[in-house]
C-alpha cells in the first residue's frame, strides 16, 4: 500500500504530536504556546490547516488575511478563510474591500452582497442587472439583498409590469411573505386584483364563489388555474371537479392548463390512482419529469398500448435509457410482439444494471458483469500519493479526523483529469476509504471495475449474521452498499448512523427486543454491532411483508407504513410494475438499486444461487 513518504517516521510521529498540541493549545486560547510548537511545523503536511485555524479568528486584520491568501492559495484552506473574510467584510460594511477581494464563480450571480458591493463601487447598471433577475424570482427578500432591492424599487427600471412578474411568481412559488410585501408597490385599480389573487391563494375554497368571475380575461383563467392547483392540495377530487366543470368559462392559455392537468397527474400517481394518465397525456408540452410520469402511470393501469403510446413521447435519448429499453420490450411482450420484445431484451440483457439482469432472466441469459479493472502503474500511485494535496489527506485520515479529511479529498481531486481521477481511486482503494474510491471512480466516469465499486469489507461479520439467520450474504451487502458505500462511519442528514443506516432510536428498539446492551448511539459506528442490528431489521421486514424482498427494501427506505399505503388493495401486480410506480423517486431508485447490487455481490463472492425473476414474484394485496 502507498502512504505518503516526506519525511522519516519518527520526525513524523513527532510531528503529529505536536500538531496535536498545537491545536490544544489554540483551544486553550495560550498563542504563546501555539506559535512556539507550530513554528516547528512548517514542513508538516497539516500546517496550513493549523495555520487557518488560528488565522480565521482575527479577520479584523487585513494584513494576516492577504498574506495567508497569498501563502497558501493552493490550498483548501484559501478559499475557506476567504469566504469567512467576506462574510466579515460584508457584516462591517467595507465594500470597496469586499469588491477587491472578490472571486467570481458559478455561484456570484446569486449573491446580492457581490452586487451591492457592485453598486457602492460605481457599477450601478451591472447591479441593477443582476438585481431585477433576482428581483423577479419572487423569494423573500434576505438580509443582503435588501439595501439591493430597495434602490432597485426606486429606480425608473421598476414598472408595474415588472411588479406583477415579480407578485405571480411568488404567489406560484408560494413565498407568501414576498407577495404582500409586492402587493404594496402595485397601483390601484389592478392592486385589488392581486389582493384577490392573494386571497384565493391562501383560501382557495372559495374558486367556487362566483362573486370572483365576473371577468373572464386571461388574466382570471390564470387566477382560477392557480386556485384549482391550490385546492388539489387540500382536496384533489374536489379541485378535479371545479376544473372540469369551469375550466371552459375562461380564457386559458395552454401552457396554463398544461400545468393544471400535470398538478392533477402528479397527485394522482403519487396515489396510484389509476386516473393518473388521462390527466397526464393531455399535457402538450411535458418536461422530462412529466414524460416519465406518463409512462409510470400507464404501467399504473396496466394498459400496455399506453406504455407503448407514452415511451414513444419520450425523446431520443432518453428512450436509449435501460430502465425505458426495458419497458418497451415488456410492452411488446404483453401486445403479442414476443419476437421484437426478445430482440430488445437480448440487447439489453449485456447491460449491468437492474432492466438488464431483468431482460437477463427473461430471455435466458446469463448476467454479464463487464468487469475491466482499472490499470494505473505502481510509479503513478506513488506520485499521486506524494502531492501535498493527498499527503494532507493521509495525516487528517490517520489522525480520525473524518470530515476534514473527506473534504480535503474532494479538494484534491477537484481539477484532475480523468486519467489521474482512476489513480486517485486507486489510492483510495489502497488506503482502504472505500467510499472516496467510490465517488472518484464516478467522478471518472468509469463504471466496470467491480473490485472498487463493490468492495467485500466486513466479508466475515456479514456472512456470520446473513447465515444465522437464512439471509444471502450478498443482499445484506447490497443493502450496505447503498446505503453507505461500506462506510463504517456514514452519518446522513437525519442522524442515521453505520454500515446499514441505522436510526438510533430503531437500534435501541432492537436491543431491547435482543435482550442486548445498548450504551450509546456511537455503538452504531461498530461494523459487527451495526450488521447485526441492521440485519435483524431487515429480517423483521421481510417477515411483516412476506418475505418479499422488493416491498421489505421499500420499506427498509422509506419506512414500514409507507410500503403499506403502497400495497395493492384489490389484485396482486407484478413486482416490476409495482417498483416502478413506487410514488417516491428516492425509494424506486432505492429499491431496484440494492436488486442489482445483491446480484453484482453474488458474483463477487462467486455464488450463483440468486436469479433476480426469483426476487420479483408479484405483490399481494395486504
Amino acid at each position: 500500500m502507498f502512504l505518503p513518504v516526506c519525511v522519516s517516521a519518527d520526525k513524523l510521529n513527532d510531528q503529529r504530536e505536536a500538531f496535536l498540541q498545537a491545536e490544544k493549545y489554540l483551544t486553550e486560547k495560550n498563542e504563546t504556546g501555539f506559535f512556539e510548537v507550530s513554528s516547528s511545523l512548517t514542513d508538516y503536511p497539516l500546517y496550513p490547516y493549523l495555520r487557518y485555524q488560528w488565522v480565521k479568528e482575527h479577520l479584523d486584520n487585513s494584513g494576516l488575511m492577504l498574506a495567508f491568501l497569498s501563502d497558501f492559495k493552493n490550498t483548501r484552506y484559501a478559499g475557506a478563510l476567504r469566504s469567512k473574510w467576506l462574510d466579515y467584510l460584508a457584516e462591517q460594511g467595507r465594500w470597496q474591500d469586499f469588491a477587491r477581494n472578490y472571486l467570481e464563480d458559478e455561484s456570484s450571480g446569486d449573491d446580492c452582497r457581490w452586487h451591492w458591493a457592485k453598486y457602492q463601487t460605481g457599477q450601478s447598471e451591472q447591479a441593477f442587472s443582476e438585481a431585477k433577475r433576482l428581483w423577479l424570482l419572487g423569494q423573500s427578500i434576505e438580509k443582503y439583498c435588501q439595501p439591493l432591492f430597495s434602490v432597485f424599487e426606486k429606480s425608473p427600471l421598476l414598472t408595474q409590469d415588472l411588479i406583477w412578474q415579480r407578485f405571480e411568481n411568488a404567489i406560484e412559488n408560494n413565498h407568501v411573505e414576498a407577495a404582500k410585501t409586492t402587493l404594496r408597490l402595485i397601483k390601484q385599480p389592478e392592486r385589488k386584483k392581486a389582493e384577490t389573487w392573494l386571497q384565493l391563494h391562501q383560501k382557495p375554497d372559495l374558486v367556487t364563489d362566483k362573486r370572483y368571475w365576473e371577468d373572464k380575461t386571461a388574466q382570471t383563467g390564470r387566477l382560477f388555474a392557480h386556485a384549482v392547483k391550490r385546492l388539489a392540495n387540500a382536496d384533489l377530487e374536489k379541485a378535479i371537479i371545479v376544473w372540469d366543470a369551469k375550466r371552459d368559462d375562461f380564457q386559458i392559455e395552454k401552457p396554463v392548463a398544461d400545468a393544471v392537468e400535470r398538478k392533477f397527474g402528479l397527485a394522482l400517481l403519487g396515489k396510484k390512482d389509476n386516473r393518473a394518465y388521462s390527466h397526464l397525456s393531455k399535457v402538450s408540452e411535458p418536461d422530462e419529469e412529466t414524460r416519465s410520469a406518463e409512462v409510470r402511470a400507464a404501467l399504473l393501469e396496466q394498459i400496455w398500448q399506453h406504455v407503448n403510446t407514452a415511451i414513444s413521447g419520450l425523446t431520443s435519448v432518453e428512450r436509449q435509457e435501460p430502465k425505458w429499453r426495458y419497458w418497451q420490450a415488456r410492452a411488446l411482450q404483453e401486445t403479442g410482439n414476443k419476437q421484437q420484445a426478445d430482440t430488445l431484451y437480448k440487447a439489453l440483457a449485456t447491460d449491468r444494471s437492474f432492466y438488464g439482469f431483468m431482460a437477463a432472466d427473461t430471455v435466458n441469459l446469463p448476467y454479464k458483469m463487464n468487469d475491466s479493472p482499472v490499470k494505473v502503474s505502481d510509479e503513478a500511485i506513488k506520485r499521486l500519493s506524494d502531492e501535498t494535496n493527498f499527503k494532507a489527506c493521509w495525516e487528517l485520515k490517520w489522525l480520525s479526523k473524518d470530515l476534514e479529511s473527506r473534504r480535503q479529498w474532494q479538494f484534491a481531486i477537484k481539477n484532475l483529469s480523468k486519467e489521474e481521477l482512476l489513480i486517485a481511486a486507486k489510492l483510495a482503494q489502497q488506503w482502504h476509504w472505500d467510499q472516496q474510491a467510490i465517488t472518484t471512480l464516478v467522478k471518472a466516469d468509469y463504471w466496470d471495475d467491480m473490485a472498487i465499486r463493490f468492495p467485500l469489507n466486513y466479508l466475515g461479520e456479514v456472512q456470520s449474521s446473513a447465515e444465522k439467520h437464512s439471509l444471502e450474504p450478498a443482499l445484506l451487502f447490497g443493502l450496505m452498499r447503498q446505503e453507505s458505500m461500506l462506510d463504517k462511519n456514514a452519518e446522513s442528514s437525519a442522524g442515521a448512523k453505520g454500515l446499514m443506516q441505522l436510526m438510533p432510536e430503531t437500534a435501541k428498539r432492537i436491543a431491547q427486543t435482543l435482550h442486548e446492551p445498548w450504551q450509546s448511539d456511537a455503538d452504531l459506528f461498530k461494523p459487527e454491532l451495526n450488521i447485526h442490528f441492521g440485519r435483524y431489521y431487515f429480517k423483521d421486514l421481510l417477515s411483516r411483508f412476506n418475505n418479499h424482498l422488493a416491498v421489505a427494501g421499500a420499506a427498509y427506505n422509506a419506512g414500514p407504513s409507507r410500503a403499506i399505503k403502497w400495497l395493492p388493495t384489490v389484485s396482486a401486480i407484478p413486482a416490476d410494475v409495482w417498483i416502478e410506480t413506487i410514488p417516491f423517486k428516492e425509494t424506486r431508485k432505492y429499491v431496484s438499486t440494492v436488486l442489482s447490487y445483491a446480484i453484482v455481490y453474488q458474483q463477487r463472492l462467486k455464488k450463483g444461487s440468486l436469479k433476480l425473476k426469483n426476487l420479483m414474484r408479484d405483490v399481494q394485496p395486504e
